[in-house]
Order: structure tokens, then C-alpha cells, then sequence
């Protein structure tokens, strides 16, 4: 048997009747209807948050199904392309060459200040058609920045 100083358990609950039965009537209404609004809340936003959820299963599942649709269209372009290319004689030289052709070309159109443009034409710098796995952001951005405004010496 321990002895304590403050309210009980039992204390607690006789307190808490007191205070339940000597709260005005409309004050036990209101508690009782802001339960019962917040019983429906909750049931509504279990129900749109299933609704989404559905919604985002569909979206998903309509996504992977247009990819999966362009990437069978573009396995079947590059099969055409590619059996195409390889039935011309002298396919395998073919690539080599022109861009030999392509780099002596260039080569000859070398003039004094030209050396950013050139550089500018070997890059990419449309952020969205590189499929590279690294992040070339920043070197694109030095790249233009010193296009723009060349070193001096």
C-alpha cells in the first residue's frame, strides 16, 4: 500500500464524471457534434486518399504502357535503320569516312577567334537531349560563358 499526495487514478475518473455532468448542455452538444464531423472528415479523406491512390495506380500503369509502346517503335526504327545501313557496300567504311570528311572540313575554315565556335559545335548543350549519366552543367555553363566573353592574353 503506497500513500500519495496527489489525485489518483480513481480520483481522475470521479473528477472527470464531475466535470461531464456540470458541463452546460450545449457545450456537451457542441462536443458531440464536432465529434461526429470529425468522424466524417476522417472517413472522407480515407476515402479520397483511396481514390488518389487508385488514380495513381492507373496513371502509372498507362505511363509504363506508352513507354513500353515507344520503346518497342524505337527498337523497331533502329532494327530498319540499321538493316538499311548495313546493306549498302562498304557499310562498315562508310561511318569512318564521314567523319573524316566532316573533321578536314572543318579544319580548313580555321580562322584566328573561331576556336569557341568550333568547340561550341562538338558539344551538346541542349541539357535535355544528353543521355549521359553525369552531370556536364556546370562545364556547359564555362563553356558558354567563355564563348561569350573569350580569355584575354
Amino acid at each position: 500500500f503506497k500513500e500519495t499526495n496527489g489525485p489518483t487514478d480513481s480520483y481522475a475518473a470521479i473528477s472527470q464524471v464531475d466535470r461531464l455532468q456540470s458541463e452546460p448542455e450545449s457545450i456537451r452538444k457542441w462536443r458531440e457534434e464536432q465529434k461526429e464531423r470529425l468522424e466524417q472528415l476522417d472517413a472522407n479523406s480515407r476515402k479520397q486518399e483511396a481514390e488518389w491512390k487508385e488514380k495513381a495506380i492507373k496513371e502509372l500503369e498507362e505511363w509504363y504502357a506508352r513507354q513500353d509502346e515507344k520503346l518497342q517503335k524505337t527498337k523497331a526504327s533502329n532494327r530498319v535503320a540499321d538493316e538499311a545501313f548495313y546493306k549498302q557496300p562498304f557499310a562498315d567504311v562508310i561511318g569512318y569516312v564521314a567523319a573524316e570528311e566532316a573533321f578536314v572540313n572543318d579544319a580548313e575554315d580555321i580562322f584566328p577567334g573561331t576556336e569557341w565556335e568550333r568547340v561550341a559545335q562538338l558539344c551538346d548543350f541542349n541539357p535535355k537531349s544528353s543521355k549521359q549519366a553525369k552531370d556536364v552543367s556546370r562545364m556547359r555553363s564555362v563553356l558558354i560563358s567563355l564563348k561569350q566573353a573569350p580569355l584575354v592574353r
